[in-house]
């Protein structure tokens, strides 16, 4: 019973500190004690729902807070999906994408790629070009180089700049950073004769060219002496083009035509709206010279639709030229809605027709211009006798000395250099 007080008064003594219900053991029970009644009741405690947090309490999973970039990466590692009940699950990626994804990375410090398999380095570069580490300056280029010096023309062997001067004028170092190109269409860029990437045509790393467009370049034949002079002496440089576009470049005269008689294994030629003086004469020339004969409908070659950019890199010089129109303002003849559709959400860039103003009006003026290679038909065909097989191969033999005296008069002439050729060709 004085227990019972001295707690009573204990309780009484400090009412200002909320201490809650106390509970006493005695004899095996619990008691609780009233403190209104200053006494112990002999109940059973009401039990309480076990509760490690507050129903308020929220929990967020952080990983490097202090590191960003560390941080952001580690959840790369999982792969979250739903399931069909709508929950929430998470798998770890395999090994191999997990350094696939840090090397592209850290693509700029590789080293070299020569050597290594190309089936994994298509996928590196694809993974380096979802992170547009192709885009950056300076790292950009160096991890581009790495590339194309090991697989060449499996990273880019088509590319199309037509009307895209904004991209050359940018990106001109990466552009030349390709190799072992097949088709290269310039078209409508208003290069000039003194452009940087007309003189790297005549390099070795582009002596792999078999088509090339160069449609309204402004180019002159300046211009074409420049392009051809490796060809012409050295037999290097675009020896082996094959399809060649000079049209809508007025300044290009028929001493400029002689200068593309150099190309022995062209098969197709477009010089409409050119500055031709005396076409009948050009049109002979060609024919006699390179085997070209005058085209009377256009032809399929000189189609923009054939030419198209493809490669590995193809989605990269899309994300050149949507940085570049993300930066300069375009001009208005620039089509801003087609440009949209190219570049967002990975689309192919829509092929179309580009009309240059100057080709409508020159080629209605001078008409068309366009030559082609003819095949030779019935040439496996049997002989109806001797004396006609014996005939037809004098009249061969005759042909061909003719030829070879008409080349070797056009050699010495051609070795006669003048002092501008010269000049030139000291600068290879």
């Amino acid at each position: 019973q004085n227990w019972t007080k001295g707690m009573s008064y204990c309780l009484h003594s400090e009412s200002h500190l909320d201490t809650g219900p106390i509970y006493v053991r005695e004899n095996g029970k619990l008691h609780v004690v009233n403190q209104g009644a200053g006494g112990i009741q002999n109940v059973a405690p009401k039990t309480r729902p076990f509760r490690l947090f507050s129903r308020g309490f929220s929990v967020e999973l952080c990983m490097n807070r202090e590191d960003d970039r560390a941080r952001r990466q580690r959840t790369d590692h999982f792969i979250f999906t739903y399931t069909k009940e709508g929950n929430l699950r998470y798998s770890a990626k395999s090994l191999f994408s997990l350094v696939l994804g840090y090397i592209s990375d850290n693509v700029d410090h590789i080293d070299s790629l020569i050597g290594f398999p190309e089936q994994i380095a298509e996928k590196l570069f694809s993974a380096a070009e979802a992170r547009q580490k192709f885009t950056e300056p300076v790292t950009g280029l160096r991890a581009l180089q790495k590339f194309t010096e090991a697989y060449g023309n499996l990273v880019l062997c088509s590319l199309c700049l037509r009307n895209r001067y904004l991209v050359i004028s940018e990106k001109l170092e990466e552009i030349k950073s390709f190799r072992e190109l097949t088709c290269l269409d310039l078209s409508c860029c208003k290069l000039g004769d003194e452009h940087e990437l007309l003189e790297h045509l005549t390099k070795e790393a582009l002596s792999s060219v078999k088509r090339l467009l160069l449609k309204d370049n402004s180019l002159s034949d300046a211009g074409l002496r420049r392009m051809t002079a490796p060809v012409r002496v050295l037999k290097k440089g675009l020896e082996n083009l094959s399809v060649l576009d000079l049209s809508c470049n007025p300044k290009i005269t028929d001493v400029g035509i002689g200068y593309l008689l150099s190309f022995k294994k062209l098969n197709c030629l477009d010089i409409s709206g050119t500055g031709l003086k005396d076409v009948d004469a050009v049109i002979k020339r060609i024919q006699m010279r390179i085997g070209l004969v005058h085209s009377k409908v256009p032809l399929k070659e000189f189609d923009h639709s054939n030419c198209k950019t493809e490669g590995w890199a193809e989605q990269t010089v899309l994300q050149w030229e949507q940085a570049v129109m993300e930066a300069i303002k375009p001009q208005d003849n620039l089509r801003s809605r087609t440009a949209t559709l190219r570049f967002y959400g990975k689309t192919h860039r829509i092929e179309e027709v580009v009309k240059c103003k100057l080709v409508e009006a020159e080629t209605k003026a001078d008409g068309n211009l366009q030559f082609y290679k003819e095949k030779i038909q019935n040439c496996h065909l049997p002989l109806k006798t001797e004396v006609a097989g014996s005939h037809e191969l004098k009249n061969n033999k005759k042909r061909a000395l003719a030829e070879q005296e008409i080349e070797r008069t056009s050699k010495q002439k051609h070795l006669c250099l003048t002092v501008e050729d010269w000049d030139l060709l000291n600068t290879y």
